[in-house]
């Protein structure tokens, strides 16, 4: 069945009154209206007060609160209060609790601490999702389902292990074809028997911290495919309860932010019926940071998504959390809906008192006054959505550059031994990302399946796992007129971390038209240059010692013994050109090869001038042009030429010539 769409632009968040006397949620939800808050996400944690004993239920208070919000006419996000186990039932069932990567069982307490593997877990979980969809599925107020809360971390117990040996023999179907893929003839590892697997921990196969070093790849790569699918099959689990009652409401679960490298964020797209998100950036993260993880979340979908998390004023978990700035909240509230989100949510709508959360930041906050900075920018807000939402809501986003980004390659990458270990996938694939936000070149951010054909050009740096049919795929889009830029630490393994031979980078050698010889590290502290043209630039971590086979040199090194050797090269391929960049450039040097790859593959950005602003566009279901102009800074800055005369959407006025620090415009011609 269809499902339904959201009924309009959801301005709300986490709402936790069974934390509060209930003879204080009808003055909530008066502060709430004041901001013209719609929408609010309830029952994310409360197994405990929803069933205290297995068996027995009791649905009073959230029947109250539903209700409350429902006569108000919110429009609600109910949750399924799976992310949170109570104790009882780590006292009855010991094994629904994980074990740690150091072997130890966990206990009752924290959150995201179930066995994926349990079949007690799958069992309880099942029945309490049954429980709230029979109850609530008639409740035309609830426009959307939020399964569980944020996945991830890994479970390694017994029950986990014969579930992986499961999922083994289904992907080799033989102990042979198992050892050819993870070469186990190194160190003696040929297995014969299923049992003999052991799962990779601090015990085993891995070593050093979680995720980051291991004896067998191929193992420890797979052990994260079989974790990501066993949380994913949790979540079909309740979204198949919750579609016998309620078929055509979406259900969602809120993905959050990298490096989360425990869900294949990708491969769990498939089954969300709206990609939701939780965006938390630092204070010191870049502000394409944030840019380019919401065009990702838009891309893994292809379609707007839900900002189903973001705080009002500061976090409470990180090592320095400031408040924003004046302005600031609806910035970075308005970067979300500029990059795709549908909705902007908050956690939470009211402060707690208590727990380790009770500092992190909400609409009401510990005075309950409305009188504060923090609320009257909150209201704002509110209110500018109230007005733009509706012409808003559905808008899309056309992109004609892709850069690939793909959960397999991310663990493969940050499991290398060898070369140097400052490799980190996720800061190489933001050097190139930047390159497009500081020139508002519209970018999606997509996966090895997504098809190709729809760019003029595809950016896949540190393509490290190239996995069968990639490489043709690849061949065929340059062939045909595309564009293809790739990077050292490319086309070097297949899906199960074992090295193409023949020479780097293996199925892209005929694209790239080279052959990487060798590569040399660069340490801490010294420096390595580039020569383009008569200028030399910086550039660190690794240098790629080039033959060209084909292509051409754009750039070479500067010193060290391979001075001279091609370190930038471009090949004609077809109809289409391919770029290989061979070392991590610095900024200067990288912005001076993507002003040259743009130039060849005809992208053109959202304005023509030079701007330190931020221009994005989203087309609306009638074919407006909406485009997003927004000073992500503290001081003033001059808006583009091209918008002068322009129609601001959230004044009802002509552009301002000026925007000032935090400032925001929604402009149409």
């Amino acid at each position: 069945m269809k499902k339904k769409e959201l009924p309009r632009f959801l301005y709300g968040g986490d709402y936790n009154p069974e934390q509060w006397p209930a003879e204080t949620w009808s003055k909530d939800i008066q502060v709430f209206k004041q901001a013209d808050i719609n929408s609010a996400t309830v029952n994310v944690f409360s197994w405990t007060l929803l069933e205290p004993q297995e068996g027995q239920y009791n649905f009073t208070m959230l029947d109250k609160i539903v209700d409350n919000l429902s006569r108000a006419n919110f429009n609600i996000v109910m949750a399924t209060s799976t992310a949170a186990m109570p104790a009882w039932m780590f006292k009855k069932y010991p094994e629904v609790a994980r074990v740690d990567y150091q072997g130890r069982r966990h206990v009752f307490g924290q959150r995201h601490n179930f066995c994926p593997s349990s079949k007690d877990y799958q069992r309880l979980a099942s029945d309490l999702v049954a429980h709230l969809a029979e109850r609530y599925h008639d409740n035309p107020h609830i426009v959307a389902w939020h399964v569980n809360n944020e996945y991830g971390g890994n479970c390694y117990c017994d029950n986990c292990a014969a579930a992986f040996r499961k999922w083994l023999k289904d992907r080799y179907q033989t102990p042979d074809k198992l050892n050819k893929a993870w070469n186990m003839n190194v160190w003696s590892h040929t297995i014969y028997d299923w049992d003999e697997i052991v799962v990779p921990n601090e015990l085993g196969d891995a070593w050093g911290p979680e995720g980051t070093e291991t004896i067998v790849a191929g193992l420890s790569i797979d052990y994260l495919r079989f974790q990501s699918d066993a949380m994913l099959n949790l979540f079909k689990l309740e979204k198949r309860v919750i579609e016998k009652y309620s078929p055509d409401v979406p259900v969602t679960t809120n993905f959050h932010s990298l490096p989360n490298k425990m869900v294949d964020y990708q491969k769990w797209a498939k089954d969300q019926d709206i990609i939701s998100y939780d965006s938390y950036p630092a204070y010191d993260m870049p502000i394409y940071h944030p840019a380019f993880l919401y065009d990702l979340m838009r891309t893994l979908k292809h379609q707007p998504f839900m900002l189903m998390e973001s705080t009002p004023a500061q976090v409470n978990w990180q090592p320095y959390s400031p408040l924003k700035r004046p302005g600031q909240v609806r910035a970075t509230e308005l970067q979300a809906v500029a990059h795709g989100a549908d909705t902007v949510q908050y956690f939470q709508l009211k402060q707690a008192v208590g727990g380790s959360e009770k500092f992190h930041s909400a609409v009401i906050a510990h005075s309950g006054r409305t009188d504060t900075r923090a609320f009257k920018e909150v209201a704002r807000l509110g209110h500018d959505l109230n007005k733009v939402g509706p012409v808003i809501k559905g808008a899309k986003t056309t992109a004609k550059v892709g850069i690939v980004f793909d959960w397999s390659n991310f663990w493969a990458l940050e499991y290398v031994d060898g070369i140097t270990q400052d490799l980190r996938y996720v800061p190489i694939i933001l050097d190139y990302y930047r390159q497009f936000y500081e020139q508002n070149i519209p970018t999606d951010v997509i996966s090895v399946d997504d098809d190709f054909s729809q760019y003029d050009l595809i950016v896949a740096p540190v393509l490290y796992m190239v996995k069968p049919g990639l490489g043709e795929k690849i061949d065929r889009y340059v062939k045909a007129g595309g564009n293809f830029v790739t990077s050292f630490m490319s086309g070097i393994v297949g899906p199960s971390d074992n090295v193409y031979t023949g020479g780097y980078p293996g199925p892209l050698k005929d694209v790239t038209g080279i052959w990487v010889e060798e590569s040399d590290a660069v340490v801490p502290g010294h420096r390595t240059n580039i020569s383009i043209g008569d200028q030399e630039y910086a550039t660190h971590l690794m240098c790629d010692l080039i033959h060209l086979e084909g292509a051409q040199a754009i750039a070479t090194y500067a010193n060290e013994f391979y001075a001279g050797v091609p370190a930038v090269t471009e090949n004609k391929y077809g109809k289409g050109n391919a770029w290989y960049v061979g070392s991590r450039l610095e900024h200067d040097g990288l912005k001076k090869v993507i002003d040259r790859v743009i130039k060849f593959s005809g992208v053109k950005p959202l304005v023509d001038q030079v701007t330190p602003l931020e221009v994005t566009k989203r087309v609306t279901t009638d074919d407006q042009e909406l485009y997003f102009v927004l000073n992500m800074s503290n001081g003033s800055q001059e808006l583009p030429m091209k918008f002068r005369g322009y129609h601001d959407l959230l004044t009802g006025r002509v552009a301002q010539p000026t925007l000032k620090g935090w400032d925001v415009e929604i402009l149409q011609s």
